[in-house]
């Protein structure tokens, strides 16, 4: 929780983000497409945080977990991505069961290229960074059941929007991403409490700003699932929506800034 520090500070409410995509459990050790970032990048990482910023190789067809946000599977149930930790190295994620916080869910930690199963079905941890986990099915059924088109690109609101929030179909995603602004543009989010809505479910709030700190928060939410809640955020920090990448380049008084970085 954040009290005041000085400054300005805005409390924002926490609002329902577009993520791409029961039990999880550890087995082991663009045009509409989800951008995938190097193997290992360690330009952008948050302050304390060693980096990389980036391990591991993320398939174009891959579910995005967003931090601090959830993503509702095919067949029920779902998956959070709760915290992370870089040793200079590689970077750990710790995973929550369920796409919706409860108490006494069981939490495990991952790295690249562990297997969990998650629903019943296994999937395997791609790639893990300060901003999202990318997971892979494993069996062609569920990545089918992920990539299923949507009865409508239309968004009705609530959880009737979960086809268009937790999906690996590219006419949803192309569809998302032309929503916001192009490559290089910047996307403004005032923070007075207001909400940022999208065409396909999305929306985005700023629920913190730290004008002392240099340091703002950013919430998602799609289909009635906080899909993303970026903590602790400055300027320099990769965030990510709907698949689509953004670099914080703006933080005042009244507002987050930020600049497209992928196409």
């Amino acid at each position: 929780m954040h009290g005041p520090v000085g400054g300005y500070r805005f409390a924002g409410s926490v609002l329902a983000l577009l993520a791409l995509a029961g039990c999880g459990s550890p087995s082991g050790g663009g045009g509409g497409k989800p951008t995938a970032a190097p193997a290992t990048t360690t330009a952008g990482a948050a302050a304390g945080d060693e980096g990389p910023v980036c391990a591991g190789e993320a398939p174009e067809d891959g579910l995005h977990v967003l931090r601090g946000g959830g993503f509702r599977l095919p067949g029920g149930g779902g998956v959070r991505y709760v915290d992370a930790r870089a040793d200079g190295t590689t970077r750990e994620a710790t995973l929550g069961d369920g796409a919706l916080y409860e108490p006494d869910r069981r939490e495990w930690p991952v790295r690249p290229g562990a297997r969990v199963t998650l629903s019943g079905a296994a999937y395997t941890v791609r790639q893990i960074c300060s901003y999202r986990v990318v997971l892979e099915p494993e069996a062609a059924e569920d990545r089918s059941a992920l990539a299923a088109p949507p009865a409508s690109l239309e968004s009705v609101g609530g959880p009737a929007d979960a086809s268009l929030c937790f999906t690996t179909n590219q006419d949803v995603l192309t569809a998302a991403e032309a929503g916001f602004p192009a490559r290089g543009e910047e996307l403004a989010l005032v923070g007075n409490g207001g909400v940022r809505r999208f065409p396909t479910g999305l929306s985005l709030t700023v629920s913190y700003l730290d004008t002392d700190a240099g340091t703002a928060g950013i919430a998602a939410n799609c289909a009635a699932v906080p899909v993303a809640a970026y903590e602790d955020v400055r300027v320099g920090d990769p965030v990510e929506f709907a698949g689509v990448l953004f670099e914080v380049s703006g933080i005042t008084g009244q507002a987050v800034r930020l600049k497209r970085t992928s196409a």
